[in-house]
């Protein structure tokens, strides 16, 4: 629903005292504005938090795609612009042999890398980009990864390092890549921004300097955007790249994430015109920008799931029955109204019901404090004490951890179970629960390929252990039927082996699952045609600002 449009005329100053981790620097007394008297437009977006880095390939969250994968890189294949379905990107076109195994990709030609301060690129993008990228991300000993180890948790947890068995370098504009198995979701993948292109060129010249590393710093890709400068939790600044392949899609000339971490602030800000866009509002934000009038808001539902993640190889939560009892003492009802407030869905599936494959007969156990206790009792875990771990940022399927993980708090104390809360910054909380620290985990989805095996296979997989797994959770009849499905073309056998893996998953409780939410996003009223993406992406494709 829009609302009635005001005029913006200047956007507030941007304090811009920026790091060396790009170059353009400007002076902190500079000033931006929608347009300048170039007639150069510049996009401010709101973010929420800062990057881990800006190497799509080692990250799983959508603050540092955001930040990274859609404004500076392109992938071989990419999804239409908020919608699940694939489109050609930097393949023209491919081919796929017909038992499934063989995939051969034809580049587009003319494509440039983004030039910037620290590398001037020589050649157009072609075949050893792709090999490069692929490699990198498939072989521990590819001669880049010997030079700056790196985990790669998407790549893993999808299987890649198993199944891709060869790539060929057909010539400068054909790559031909050969899977030992058939792989249903593969180009689906590829669209993801873990798979997005490097510059085969640019990881030479940082192999010589002994400057690997930078890749994750100083980025280059043949994105919409050029990387110029990065300020950790201050912004991140970005100009358009004026050799874009695609350049009649992009409507603005400069992009700057002014990272702002307090959901309530983003909002005033977008109200003030100091933003053009903002996401991951608290749902009282909601209605105030609505009453405000001075912003558009945008939403729909969400193709996200927010659950409570259990540790199944800490030893006092390896006891299915104090799972059960975890998830029994939960008042879901009570959560959902207080943190998603009209926002929110109740979960019962390790996926949302928009998502093919989705089994309608699951349900949760009912709440129930007594049995819960009784439960608790049996597992011999009285006065029971765990970590549980809230994330510090708001996202689609949570929009306030904090006030779900005191309720999980005072919820559980019924039971006689003592549940600290922990939190770190949102990298470092990554970081660590990829590891495996936390007991219990609030943590989430967004899917990103509209493939049921982006949430069974990435999130629950014994190769996701390390990667998205939190719950550490493998158990071998789940992971034969999510494996098979990858294997089967047929949608209606595979959607067979999901249903049966739900069910197991269910039985065995590695997550109470919670809500899934409605995605709001505010939008200044001089915005044009910006669309909410299903797979939870923050893109500027096709925006523009008047």
């Amino acid at each position: 629903m829009q609302h009635s449009l005001f005029k913006l005329t200047l956007l507030a100053a941007v304090t811009l005292g920026l790091s060396a981790c790009g170059g353009n620097n400007q002076t902190a007394d500079e000033t931006t504005a929608s347009s300048d008297s170039t007639g150069s437009k510049t996009l401010l977006y709101c973010s929420e938090g800062s990057p881990a880095g800006f190497d799509p390939a080692q990250y799983t969250a959508g603050t540092d795609f955001d930040a990274s994968a859609y404004p500076i890189y392109n992938g071989i294949v990419q999804f239409k612009r908020a919608e699940t379905e694939i489109e050609p990107a930097l393949a023209e076109s491919w081919e796929i042999s017909e038992d499934g195994k063989t995939y051969t990709f034809n580049l587009r030609k003319g494509v440039k890398f983004g030039t910037t301060d620290y590398f001037t690129p020589t050649r157009d993008f072609n075949a050893d980009d792709f090999i490069f990228t692929l490699k990198r991300i498939t072989d521990p000993d590819f001669e880049f990864n010997k030079a700056y180890p790196a985990e790669f948790p998407y790549s893993v947890g999808m299987g890649l390092p198993d199944i891709i068995s060869d790539i060929e370098k057909v010539d400068d504009y054909t790559v031909k890549v050969t899977l030992s198995e058939t792989n249903a979701p593969f180009l689906q993948n590829l669209a993801m921004p873990f798979a997005y292109i490097n510059s085969a060129e640019y990881a030479d010249q940082l192999l010589a300097s002994d400057n690997a590393a930078d890749i994750n710093t100083k980025p280059v890709g043949t994105g919409p955007f050029v990387f110029t400068s990065y300020q950790k939790d201050a912004q991140i600044r970005y100009t358009k790249n004026p050799d874009y392949w695609n350049k009649d899609d992009i409507h603005i000339d400069n992009l700057v994430f002014v990272i702002t971490k307090d959901s309530a602030v983003r909002a005033q800000k977008v109200q003030a015109g100091e933003c053009h866009v903002s996401a991951y509002p608290k749902p009282a934000e909601i209605e105030s920008v609505k009453s405000s009038g001075k912003a558009t808001v945008l939403d729909q539902p969400g193709f996200n799931l927010g659950y409570v993640g259990y540790n199944v190889e800490k030893p006092k939560l390896s006891d299915l029955k104090v799972r059960q009892a975890l998830d029994m003492a939960i008042n879901k009802d009570a959560i959902i109204n207080a943190v998603y407030q009209s926002e929110g869905v109740k979960a019962t599936n390790p996926m949302p019901p928009t998502q093919w494959g989705y089994d309608e007969s699951l349900q949760d156990a009912p709440y129930d404090v007594e049995k819960a206790k009784a439960l608790i009792q049996e597992a011999g875990a009285d006065d029971l004490e765990i970590d549980l771990w809230y994330m510090p940022v708001q996202r689609p399927y949570n929009p306030n951890a904090k006030l779900m993980a005191e309720m999980l708090q005072a919820d559980w104390a019924k039971i006689g179970v003592d549940a600290n809360l922990v939190t770190y910054e949102w990298g470092e909380y990554l970081n660590r629960a990829s590891k495996g620290e936390p007991d219990v985990i609030l943590s989430g989805w967004t899917g990103d390929n509209g493939d049921p095996d982006n949430w069974l296979g990435t999130l629950l997989s014994c190769d996701a252990i390390g990667g998205n797994n939190y719950a550490r959770w493998c158990n071998e009849d789940f992971d034969t039927l999510v494996t098979n499905a990858r294997q089967i073309n047929n949608q209606d056998e595979r959607v067979n082996e999901y249903v049966q893996a739900q069910q197991i998953f269910k039985e065995q409780l590695p997550w109470s699952t919670m809500a899934h939410s409605v995605v709001t996003v505010f939008t200044a009223p001089n915005v044009k045609d910006y669309k909410i993406s299903p797979l939870g992406s923050i893109r500027f494709d096709g925006v523009s600002v008047e």
